[in-house]
């Protein structure tokens, strides 16, 4: 991605799931793309950039690694060297959990006084950031789930290198969204110290047109402009498969929502927020329609 971040490109929160993902690059792709831009070089550029971007996190597993790569890349100062003209001090602090050249007798005595370490029961590697993406019906049941990772491990040589590895955990019935477990000494490892934790996260998705917003479940209802400022209904599917025929006040904003108590996930609150339909297309009497209200003002 060249330094450039794909969920800014995408406009999106680094929590999202794969639906709100799926959805923002298509409505980025569809405003950049060549055949609405012809002979736009800027527009043709971003359009390879976003579609780019949802190569890179369009998918659950795509962003775990993603997200491993940039935790890894942050660690090693994204090029092989000290990040942004940091020492080496710098950049070993930043993965052995603050140890730096310290921990290595001033770089292994070449030419500098050898240093007092810690303690080493206070040298520790760092800690490891990893996301569980369980549907809604997997969390609520809960069980045991296995999840890969990438971790900084010693070779045969005692050289550092990175080692994808795989761990099983065990997941209550009902697991809150954002629920974080601390699997202590499964992180990254110190040369001369303990190796560091993993710091599991729960994210639960609920597919098309739901997301979460912080500890609150939010799901988007498509509703008509017309509707919006002249009020009316529309059919709602919740998340446990009901429909219910919701009333959309006269001049309604988009952005607007509306609570629905229990309807969430566990008996938790739903929030509905209404955003305008994506359209394919226009139909001329659509279209027609459309000038008559700009010459209305509208």
């Amino acid at each position: 991605m060249a330094q450039k971040d794909p969920y800014s490109l995408l406009g999106v929160s680094r929590d999202a799931g794969d639906a709100e993902i799926k959805r923002a690059f298509r409505k980025k792709a569809r405003q950049y793309h060549p055949d609405r831009n012809p002979d736009d070089a800027a527009a043709e550029a971003k359009f390879k950039e976003i579609q780019e971007a949802y190569d890179t996190i369009g998918t659950a597993k795509e962003r775990n690694e993603y997200e491993q790569q940039q935790r890894m890349s942050s660690m090693f100062g994204g090029g092989g060297g000290p990040r942004g003209g940091a020492g080496m001090d710098d950049m070993l602090r930043q993965m052995f959990g603050g140890g730096g050249a310290q921990s290595f007798g001033g770089m292994g005595g070449m030419g500098g006084r050898q240093q007092r370490q810690r303690p080493q029961s206070r040298q520790k590697g760092s800690d490891i950031n990893v996301g569980l993406n369980l549907t809604a019906e997997q969390a609520e049941q809960g069980g045991k789930f296995p999840f890969t990772f990438k971790r900084l491990k010693p070779n045969q040589s005692g050289a550092m290198e990175a080692t994808s590895v795989t761990l099983q955990t065990t997941i209550k019935p009902g697991v809150k969204h954002g629920t974080v477990t601390r699997l202590r000494g499964q992180g990254h490892d110190h040369p001369e110290g303990q190796p560091g934790d993993v710091l599991l996260s729960v994210r639960i998705q609920f597919g098309e047109g739901r997301r979460w917003d912080q500890s609150t479940l939010v799901q988007e209802v498509q509703v008509p402009y017309s509707t919006l400022m002249l009020g009316g209904k529309v059919k709602v599917k919740l998340p446990s498969g009901k429909s219910i025929r919701l009333s959309v006040a006269p001049e309604t904003h988009i952005g607007d929502r509306r609570k629905v108590p229990g309807a969430g996930y566990d008996g938790g609150d739903l929030e509905l927020e209404f955003v305008l339909p994506e359209l394919e297309g226009l139909t001329k009497a659509q279209i027609k329609a459309l000038e008559a209200l700009r010459d209305k003002g509208l």
